[in-house]
């Protein structure tokens, strides 16, 4: 069953007086078709893969209230929007009992949450568009980012449209990025923290650039240069690992993280830095192997009469104080000081 409706040209008086009314208009998955002056080309731009990343949503949504016409016809596809829809509104990453979307991204495609994944991977090839933009927030508050497969100045414009971070990972882990990116240019913008207003901002003005330009896969004039992370490793946590966030160790918790780590996102974290405290399982909570399958918990972490530190200059990112996102995704992303996987030499 086709879950995604269709919308061409919506008229900025027909999509209510706010992004959160336009949500409730559409109810479902929608692809949005605009028209551009060149109907040659196409581009295409995915929002709401999580539901509680808005950011994308939103700067469309001002976009479409703008009556602007794209440069190129734009496919626009708005994914997870019953989870954006379960109150409070974009509070819910996917509704309860059902997978992560973005771990939906490749065969075998089961259950409500693949078949969405297979039907907007073939809404995708049959517009075939010169480029692909995904864009979400991080899982906490935290600077902007962009992420691609491999560098190339293609991917490089791309990304520099929105930031001036971009991470390429050799990670595959079922999201649309790492699909997407065999059949066009295709890059992830983790836009900032879900409520905050820069990552909003960001997300609007990245977007009236990736809409309005004539050729967004060539490197254009900046005010920044861009900054490489290369081969994150991630810490991942059992799924039976009790956790909570406070400012000392907390009974009956096998971890319990600081509550001010979010503000270790990209910046340096010295050797030795305290991020928070372990129970009595110790390491064996933890779990962080490289792409070849060899454990690298070590180079990221070590536990000291129940202290966790960190186990060398490192520069972290996705960190989350959502228990229930860090349990789910991941703790943290992580590569060396300079940029480079931790397990490089």
């Amino acid at each position: 069953m086709k879950q995604f409706q269709y919308l061409h040209n919506p008229a900025p008086d027909k999509i209510g007086n706010c992004a959160e009314a336009f949500l409730e208009k559409l109810a479902q998955p929608t692809c949005i078709i605009l028209d551009g002056h060149d109907t040659s080309r196409t581009r295409a731009l995915v929002t709401l893969i999580h539901g509680n990343e808005p950011s994308g949503f939103k700067a469309l949504y001002h976009w479409l209230k703008s009556g602007q016409k794209p440069a190129v016809t734009t496919v626009c596809l708005i994914a997870s929007v019953q989870a954006a829809l379960r109150a409070p509104l974009f509070s819910h990453r996917v509704l309860p009992g059902l997978r992560d979307l973005n771990r939906c991204f490749r065969a075998p495609f089961n259950g409500s949450q693949g078949e969405l994944a297979a039907e907007l991977l073939s809404i995708l090839r049959e517009h075939h568009p010169e480029a692909v933009v995904d864009i979400h927030n991080t899982s906490g508050t935290g600077p902007s980012f962009g992420v691609a497969i491999f560098v190339d100045k293609k991917h490089e414009a791309l990304v520099s449209l929105f930031t001036n971070r971009l991470v390429t990972n050799d990670l595959r882990l079922g999201a649309l990025m790492e699909i997407a990116e065999h059949l066009f240019p295709t890059v992830t913008i983790e836009c900032g923290g879900r409520l905050d207003d820069d990552a909003h901002e960001l997300a609007w003005e990245g977007l009236q650039r990736y809409l309005s330009t004539d050729d967004v896969l060539k490197p254009q004039p900046a005010d920044w240069g861009l900054e490489v992370f290369r081969n994150p490793a991630r810490l991942e946590l059992a799924d039976n690992c009790r956790l909570k966030y406070a400012d000392c160790p907390q009974p009956g918790y096998d971890l319990t993280l600081k509550t001010d780590i979010e503000h270790y996102n990209f910046g340096q974290v010295k050797a030795g830095t305290l991020l928070g405290w372990v129970g009595p399982k110790g390491l064996e909570i933890f779990s962080s192997r490289n792409l070849q399958e060899e454990c690298v918990l070590n180079e990221l972490i070590t536990v000291t009469k129940g202290q966790l530190k960190t186990a060398q200059d490192l520069k972290l990112f996705m960190i989350t104080n959502n228990p229930t996102i860090a349990k789910m995704d991941c703790l943290f992303y992580a590569v060396k000081d300079n940029g480079t996987g931790v397990f490089e030499f």
